[in-house]
């Protein structure tokens, strides 16, 4: 059985480009092999940037605590970028399906798996699994897939970091 991969890889392939945005089109395309992407793409204008649009309009939807407002912004960009969905079996990998157009360019591709999969993962696992650090000044993103729907922290470096600070507001003043 070949489960539709849009929801968990997708989310966190966006998790990792907000977080740690390559400086070219290479190593995004990289990042999205890292993510299970196969399919080449072919070149458009000015991917970089619009690829940073991508991610810089995904980035409302984390920032967006409202469920309501994360929900309209969300349907927004998949109506925008989304194709009907259809089945494909790409490189030979098993029939599967995507929910974009067959001969977009890397952006759009993008934008469309990223919407798509955010939606996936939201509706799954709960409106309120997207978000940033708990640690501050921290802002990575936070893609929660624990099992409680608890995680606060992009790592847990940050997540002791903080657990270190709060400890400390508890402690008494050291005396002279």
């Amino acid at each position: 059985m070949h489960l539709n991969p849009y929801g968990e890889y997708a989310v966190l392939l966006a998790q990792s480009l907000a977080n740690d945005w390559p400086g070219t089109r290479a190593g995004i395309v990289k990042r999205t092999r890292q993510f299970g992407m196969t399919m080449a793409f072919p070149e458009g204008p000015d991917e970089h940037a619009r690829m940073r649009n991508v991610i810089d309009g995904w980035l409302v939807l984390v920032d967006a605590r409202d469920p309501d407002v994360r929900a309209a912004a969300l349907n927004a960009r998949m109506a925008a970028v989304t194709a009907y969905p259809r089945l494909t079996d790409h490189n030979g990998e098993g029939w599967h399906l995507h929910y974009r157009g067959i001969d977009d360019d890397l952006p759009t591709v993008l934008d469309a798996v990223i919407s798509v999969g955010t939606a996936l993962h939201l509706t799954t696992r709960g409106m309120h699994r997207l978000g940033r650090c708990a640690s501050s000044p921290c802002i990575n993103v936070v893609v929660d897939t624990s099992r409680n729907g608890t995680q606060r922290y992009c790592t847990p470096r940050c997540a002791s970091r903080d657990a270190v600070r709060r400890h400390r507001r508890k402690q008494p003043a050291a005396r002279a």
